[in-house]
């Protein structure tokens, strides 16, 4: 074999098993990004313990041919064309989409969101867009939270009135 096929073959292996060890993968066109503005994302998305990184598309199809199940059978000639990059989410799985989509804010018209694969199932732009729009973990636990302790409170509250009324009559 040749060098080449070999450096291919082992880029293949990578995006492999990247893609089997990841709980969502995100694709992302991202033409007219500054270097200043992939800097940035690149340092968000290793905050957030994401691996954000550019293949060249036929190595990527090559990669989704290999992985069982149909979610990455989308990875295709259709759609995955043109300047990609993909962020593959290890520990949670909204926080590619929801890096990407507040980068889409911060800076319009430089990146969308195309398709993705979350646990599993293949996702469209629409849906990565919502699924990007869920509150981290932290988020919704301290709102758990926030809604159990406001009876509990309001009781004591309550509680403290009454006795505190008893003890005027008193």
């Amino acid at each position: 074999m040749s060098k080449a096929i070999e450096m291919k073959s082992a880029v293949v292996s990578e995006i492999v098993e990247k893609l089997n060890k990841a709980q969502s993968v995100v694709v992302v066109d991202y033409k007219g990004l500054t270097v200043e503005e992939v800097t940035d994302l690149r340092s968000q998305m290793r905050e957030a313990g994401v691996d954000y990184k550019v293949y060249k598309n036929t190595l990527v199809r090559r990669a989704a041919k290999e992985i069982e199940g149909e979610a990455y059978s989308n990875f295709n000639d259709e759609i995955l064309v043109g300047a990609n990059a993909i962020a593959f989410g290890y520990d949670d799985p909204v926080a590619p989409a929801r890096i990407l989509k507040g980068f889409m804010e911060k800076n319009p018209n430089k990146i969308s969101l195309k398709m993705g694969v979350v646990e599993g199932e293949f996702y469209n732009e629409e849906k990565i867009v919502a699924l990007a729009s869920i509150p981290s973990r932290e988020v919704l636990i301290a709102k758990l939270l926030g809604s159990l302790k406001a009876p509990m409170s309001n009781f004591a509250y309550l509680l403290d009135a009454v006795a505190k009324s008893k003890e005027e009559e008193a």
